[in-house]
This record gives structure tokens, C-alpha cells and sequence, in this order.
């Protein structure tokens, strides 16, 4: 995969057909926005020129380039203008106000961005997300990146579920909490899931974003684009075993009930360090639920 701008874009002419044709074909082949205004600052563009290029619809009518662009809510910026998913930790804060819940602030990384958050989910929440769930669980599944299906795999020894977007007011609720603390349009988030691991289950370690070069990643970046950052909320606590660990980096985050992990990842590249898995649990069992992000709206 390549962010590399034609020649004929060297110097910036302004927003031409052939820019932004560029533009569709390095966006479908999978390449996130922050490295392609990275690669278009690079060539020499205006910042101004290359966010209103990556703000254009992917097809359809392209406006003038000096055509207003639709201004986002309050906590609703476009992934153009936030580049990432990511809590306001600017000023070194305790805890963030997610809306409706104070969040406490337990431990950030910056390589890769890991945050760890404490009081994210009440335990009142976490035991409904349970009951919730359980009558709807099966074996999990992965994302095939051969297919753009989903199928079993072997490194993935839990059960599992998702929720729709919105399915239920608790779902709504914290899905909009989690909108606020991340900075992150609510819209492209993946619907919940909920996994529940027993002695022994574990998923061993993997990355969440969608391999660019493997045949089936075209059609999964078709719902929404790339993944750009992982929730994960734990709804329990194993007796032992079952942290989150990130094997490049030797971090383990240990699990407990309402807390959370968060980490995100600028480009589909092991680069980004965002190797991570769930180590088996050894005793007691596990829940969880997570919430990927996507570059765009999921549908």
C-alpha cells in the first residue's frame, strides 16, 4: 500500500478531477486519512487544500473547492480533522467528563497509544451487558481476511456476540459516552461485542486493523474503512489470568470489572506496535466488551 502522490500533483494545481480520483483509489485501497494528508502535505500541498480534498464525497458531485464544508457537531469532527480516535489528555487529567459519567485517567502510552481508563462502566452496567448477552452467545468469530467474511479461528477459544448499534437504550447510552470520551463519531463505531472467555480460553496475539494486501480486505473496507482503534471494557474480573497483553511493548492490563483499555493505530502497519491479545484465563472467567472504530461511518 502506497500514499504516494502522482507527479502531477508535485505542485499543488488545486483540486482537480485527477486529484481526487487519486484520492478514491488510495482511500479504497485502504490507506487512512491521516497518512494520506501526511503524503499530500509532503508533496508540498496547502493544509487547507488537502482537508478540503479528503472531505470531498467519494463519488457523486464534486463541489467547488471553495464550497463551505458542513461544519460537524460539537464531538463529532470528522476522522479528517481528529485524525484518530483519542481522549483530551492535553492537559494531564484525572478524569474526563464522558457526559452522563466521570472517567478516570489510569495510565497513558504514547508508542503506541495505550490509555487505560478506570470508571468507565458502572457495575450495575456491566451486569446487564451480561444478562444481556448470554442468551445470544456462540463461538467467536473472526474477521476472514481472505474471504471479507467472517470464520473460526483457531486462536480465538471464546464465546461471543454483538449487539447492534443502538440495539438497546444501555447499548445507546454507553455507545454515546464512549463518542464523547474518544472524540469519535458514534456512527463509526462497530456494534458491540461481548466475549466471554472460561478457564483456559484466550486469543492470542493479533491486530486489529484489516491486513491491506490480503484478496478479502477491499470488501471489508467497504463498510466503513479502516479500523483506527479498539475499545476494550471489562464486565468482570477473573480469579487469575486474563489481562490484555501487548507482547511488543511487555504491557499487560490487568483486568477489572468497569474499567477499560483503549489503543489506536494510524496505518494498517505492525509499525504502530499494537501487537495485543488476551492471555488465557487461569482460573474464574472472563467478559468483555469491545468496541472497534472505524475510519468512516459502519453500516
Amino acid at each position: 500500500m502506497s500514499t504516494s502522490t502522482p507527479d502531477q500533483f508535485a505542485t499543488p494545481p488545486g483540486l482537480t478531477p485527477e486529484l481526487m480520483q487519486w484520492v478514491r483509489t488510495q482511500s479504497a485501497a485502504g490507506v487512512p486519512l491521516p497518512s494520506l494528508l501526511h503524503s499530500m502535505r509532503t508533496a508540498g500541498w496547502a493544509e487547507h487544500l488537502a482537508r478540503r480534498a479528503l472531505a470531498l464525497p467519494e463519488a457523486g458531485h464534486l463541489p467547488h473547492p471553495f464550497d463551505a464544508v458542513k461544519p460537524q457537531s460539537d464531538g463529532q469532527q470528522s476522522a479528517l480533522d481528529r485524525h484518530l480516535p483519542d481522549p483530551d489528555l492535553q492537559t494531564d487529567p484525572c478524569c474526563i467528563d464522558a457526559g452522563d459519567r466521570q472517567v478516570h485517567v489510569l495510565m497513558s502510552m504514547r508508542h503506541p497509544r495505550v490509555v487505560v481508563f478506570g470508571n468507565l462502566l458502572s457495575d450495575e452496567e456491566c451486569e446487564a451487558i451480561i444478562a444481556a448477552a448470554s442468551p445470544r452467545m456462540q463461538r467467536s468469530l473472526t474477521v476472514d481476511n481472505q474471504s471479507g467474511g467472517e470464520a473460526v479461528n483457531d486462536d480465538r477459544t471464546s464465546n461471543g456476540m454483538f449487539f447492534q448499534r443502538g440495539e438497546l437504550d444501555l447499548i445507546s447510552r454507553i455507545e454515546a459516552r464512549i463518542a464523547r470520551l474518544l472524540g469519535w463519531p458514534t456512527e463509526n463505531g462497530e456494534g458491540l461485542q461481548v466475549l466471554h472467555y472460561r478457564p483456559g480460553a484466550e486469543y492470542k496475539p493479533h491486530y486489529d486493523y484489516f491486513a491491506p494486501n490480503e484478496p478479502g480486505t477491499p470488501t471489508i473496507l467497504k463498510r466503513g474503512g479502516q479500523r483506527v482503534g479498539t475499545l476494550v471494557m471489562y464486565l468482570n474480573e477473573p480469579a487469575r489470568g486474563g489481562g490484555t497483553t501487548f507482547p511488543d511493548v511487555g504491557l499487560q492490563i490487568v483486568p477489572r470489572r468497569g474499567n477499560a483499555v483503549f489503543f489506536s493505530y494510524d496505518r494498517p502497519d505492525p509499525a504502530t506496535k499494537t501487537l495485543h491479545g488476551g492471555a488465557p484465563v487461569l482460573e474464574g472467567e472472563k467478559w468483555i466488551a469491545t468496541k472497534w472504530l472505524r475510519e468512516r461511518e459502519f453500516k
